[in-house]
Protein backbone atom coordinates (compact mmCIF):
# COMPACT_ATOMS: atom_id res chain seq x y z
CA UNK A 1 0.00 0.00 0.00
CA UNK A 2 1.41 3.51 -0.84
CA UNK A 3 1.16 6.22 1.79
CA UNK A 4 1.54 9.89 1.92
CA UNK A 5 3.84 11.25 4.51
CA UNK A 6 2.18 14.69 6.19
CA UNK A 7 3.57 17.05 8.84
CA UNK A 8 0.36 18.40 11.00
CA UNK A 9 0.17 20.38 14.11
CA UNK A 10 4.02 19.31 14.38
CA UNK A 11 3.56 15.90 14.38
CA UNK A 12 4.67 13.44 11.30
CA UNK A 13 2.09 10.85 9.75
CA UNK A 14 1.95 8.06 7.13
CA UNK A 15 -1.49 8.76 5.15
CA UNK A 16 -2.50 5.70 3.68
CA UNK A 17 -3.69 6.27 -0.03
CA UNK A 18 -7.11 4.69 -1.07
CA UNK A 19 -8.99 4.15 -3.82
CA UNK A 20 -12.15 6.10 -4.05
CA UNK A 21 -12.80 5.37 -7.72
CA UNK A 22 -11.24 4.06 -10.67
CA UNK A 23 -9.51 7.31 -10.92
CA UNK A 24 -9.55 9.31 -7.80
CA UNK A 25 -7.43 8.10 -4.66
CA UNK A 26 -7.09 10.02 -1.31
CA UNK A 27 -4.67 9.81 1.78
CA UNK A 28 -6.74 8.69 4.53
CA UNK A 29 -6.88 11.04 7.59
CA UNK A 30 -8.06 8.95 10.70
CA UNK A 31 -7.41 9.88 13.93
CA UNK A 32 -9.36 7.41 15.59
CA UNK A 33 -7.12 5.84 17.86
CA UNK A 34 -4.59 8.68 17.67
CA UNK A 35 -4.50 10.47 20.85
CA UNK A 36 -1.41 12.52 19.90
CA UNK A 37 -2.51 13.80 17.23
CA UNK A 38 -6.16 14.61 18.21
CA UNK A 39 -4.84 16.54 21.34
CA UNK A 40 -2.35 18.45 18.84
CA UNK A 41 -4.98 19.13 16.28
CA UNK A 42 -7.37 20.27 18.33
CA UNK A 43 -5.30 22.57 20.16
CA UNK A 44 -4.13 24.15 16.38
CA UNK A 45 -8.06 24.01 15.24
CA UNK A 46 -8.77 26.18 18.26
CA UNK A 47 -6.06 28.95 16.94
CA UNK A 48 -7.61 29.30 14.14
CA UNK A 49 -10.64 30.61 15.45
CA UNK A 50 -11.09 32.59 18.91
CA UNK A 51 -13.35 31.28 21.46
CA UNK A 52 -14.84 34.36 21.08
CA UNK A 53 -16.02 34.59 17.49
CA UNK A 54 -18.54 31.68 17.62
CA UNK A 55 -20.46 30.03 20.32
CA UNK A 56 -20.95 26.76 19.30
CA UNK A 57 -19.00 24.24 17.66
CA UNK A 58 -20.64 21.54 14.83
CA UNK A 59 -19.18 18.49 13.22
CA UNK A 60 -20.55 15.71 11.27
CA UNK A 61 -20.44 12.17 12.69
CA UNK A 62 -18.05 10.29 12.58
CA UNK A 63 -14.78 10.85 12.26
CA UNK A 64 -14.24 14.44 13.90
CA UNK A 65 -15.85 13.55 16.91
CA UNK A 66 -12.94 12.62 18.89
CA UNK A 67 -11.51 16.33 17.14
CA UNK A 68 -14.73 17.91 18.23
CA UNK A 69 -14.60 16.58 22.32
CA UNK A 70 -10.83 17.64 22.62
CA UNK A 71 -11.67 21.16 21.20
CA UNK A 72 -14.60 21.32 23.71
CA UNK A 73 -12.40 20.04 26.61
CA UNK A 74 -9.58 22.55 25.61
CA UNK A 75 -11.35 25.49 25.24
CA UNK A 76 -13.30 24.90 28.39
CA UNK A 77 -16.60 24.51 26.22
CA UNK A 78 -20.00 23.20 27.77
CA UNK A 79 -21.27 21.56 25.02
CA UNK A 80 -20.80 20.65 21.40
CA UNK A 81 -23.05 19.79 18.33
CA UNK A 82 -22.91 16.63 16.52
CA UNK A 83 -24.92 16.13 13.21
CA UNK A 84 -25.77 12.65 13.10
CA UNK A 85 -26.08 10.28 10.11
CA UNK A 86 -29.67 9.61 11.27
CA UNK A 87 -32.32 9.80 13.57
CA UNK A 88 -31.88 9.11 17.08
CA UNK A 89 -35.05 8.06 19.54
CA UNK A 90 -33.43 10.05 22.14
CA UNK A 91 -33.93 13.31 19.35
CA UNK A 92 -37.25 15.22 20.31
CA UNK A 93 -38.90 16.15 16.11
CA UNK A 94 -35.51 15.92 14.32
CA UNK A 95 -34.57 18.19 11.37
CA UNK A 96 -32.43 17.01 8.86
CA UNK A 97 -30.68 17.82 5.79
CA UNK A 98 -29.11 15.69 3.05
CA UNK A 99 -25.22 15.47 2.23
CA UNK A 100 -22.91 13.79 -0.46
CA UNK A 101 -20.03 13.22 0.49
CA UNK A 102 -16.90 11.48 -1.67
CA UNK A 103 -16.16 9.07 1.23
CA UNK A 104 -19.45 8.06 1.78
CA UNK A 105 -21.56 6.14 -0.80
CA UNK A 106 -24.91 7.53 -1.70
CA UNK A 107 -26.73 10.12 -0.08
CA UNK A 108 -26.91 10.67 2.75
CA UNK A 109 -28.97 12.57 6.11
CA UNK A 110 -27.74 14.88 8.92
CA UNK A 111 -30.02 15.15 11.63
CA UNK A 112 -30.17 17.37 14.93
CA UNK A 113 -32.77 16.91 16.97
CA UNK A 114 -34.96 20.02 18.15
CA UNK A 115 -33.69 20.60 21.33
CA UNK A 116 -30.04 20.82 20.03
CA UNK A 117 -31.46 22.70 17.20
CA UNK A 118 -33.43 25.70 19.70
CA UNK A 119 -30.42 26.07 21.31
CA UNK A 120 -28.79 27.09 17.99
CA UNK A 121 -31.10 29.43 16.96
CA UNK A 122 -29.44 33.37 17.18
CA UNK A 123 -26.09 31.65 17.81
CA UNK A 124 -22.77 31.81 15.94
CA UNK A 125 -21.59 28.43 15.06
CA UNK A 126 -18.32 27.05 13.83
CA UNK A 127 -18.56 24.60 11.74
CA UNK A 128 -15.54 22.38 11.74
CA UNK A 129 -14.57 19.02 10.30
CA UNK A 130 -11.15 16.98 9.60
CA UNK A 131 -10.85 16.67 6.16
CA UNK A 132 -13.13 19.06 3.67
CA UNK A 133 -12.90 17.86 -0.46
CA UNK A 134 -15.81 18.22 -2.61
CA UNK A 135 -17.45 20.79 0.97
CA UNK A 136 -20.65 18.12 0.25
CA UNK A 137 -20.47 17.58 4.28
CA UNK A 138 -19.77 21.37 4.87
CA UNK A 139 -22.39 22.34 2.76
CA UNK A 140 -25.08 19.91 4.60
CA UNK A 141 -24.09 21.63 7.53
CA UNK A 142 -24.43 24.98 6.94
CA UNK A 143 -27.42 23.82 5.71
CA UNK A 144 -28.55 22.13 8.97
CA UNK A 145 -27.50 25.35 11.05
CA UNK A 146 -29.49 28.13 9.00
CA UNK A 147 -32.70 25.42 9.31
CA UNK A 148 -32.18 25.59 12.97
CA UNK A 149 -31.29 29.10 12.76
CA UNK A 150 -28.12 29.73 13.72
CA UNK A 151 -25.47 32.07 12.10
CA UNK A 152 -22.23 29.92 10.94
CA UNK A 153 -19.33 31.83 12.28
CA UNK A 154 -16.19 30.08 10.33
CA UNK A 155 -15.02 27.08 9.02
CA UNK A 156 -12.28 24.87 9.42
CA UNK A 157 -10.37 21.46 8.86
CA UNK A 158 -7.77 19.82 9.64
CA UNK A 159 -6.91 18.77 6.04
CA UNK A 160 -8.23 20.93 2.97
CA UNK A 161 -8.14 18.13 0.04
CA UNK A 162 -7.93 18.98 -4.01
CA UNK A 163 -9.28 22.19 -4.85
CA UNK A 164 -11.20 22.95 -1.37
CA UNK A 165 -7.71 24.08 -0.35
CA UNK A 166 -8.48 27.09 -2.97
CA UNK A 167 -11.15 28.01 -0.76
CA UNK A 168 -11.30 31.45 1.53
CA UNK A 169 -13.89 30.66 3.34
CA UNK A 170 -12.01 27.57 5.05
CA UNK A 171 -9.46 27.40 7.44
CA UNK A 172 -7.23 24.77 7.85
CA UNK A 173 -4.34 23.13 9.15
CA UNK A 174 -2.48 21.41 6.10
CA UNK A 175 -3.36 20.96 2.61
CA UNK A 176 -3.59 17.63 1.02
CA UNK A 177 -3.22 16.85 -2.60
CA UNK A 178 -5.35 13.97 -4.36
CA UNK A 179 -3.85 10.95 -5.94
CA UNK A 180 -3.12 8.48 -8.84
CA UNK A 181 -3.56 4.67 -8.48
CA UNK A 182 0.33 4.69 -8.12
CA UNK A 183 0.27 6.83 -5.16
CA UNK A 184 1.86 9.88 -6.93
CA UNK A 185 0.17 13.26 -6.68
CA UNK A 186 -2.62 14.02 -9.18
CA UNK A 187 -1.44 16.66 -11.65
CA UNK A 188 2.25 16.51 -11.58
Amino acid sequence: MHTYPIHIAGLERQLPICRVTDDLYIGAFICFGDAELTVACARELLKLAPAESYDYLLTAEAKSIPLIHEMARQSGAKKYFIARKGPKAYMPDPIHVEDTSITTAGTQRLYLGRDDADMLRGKRVLLMDDVISTGGSLHAMEELVALAGGIVAGRVAVLAEGDAQKREDIKFLAPLPLFNADGTVKGE
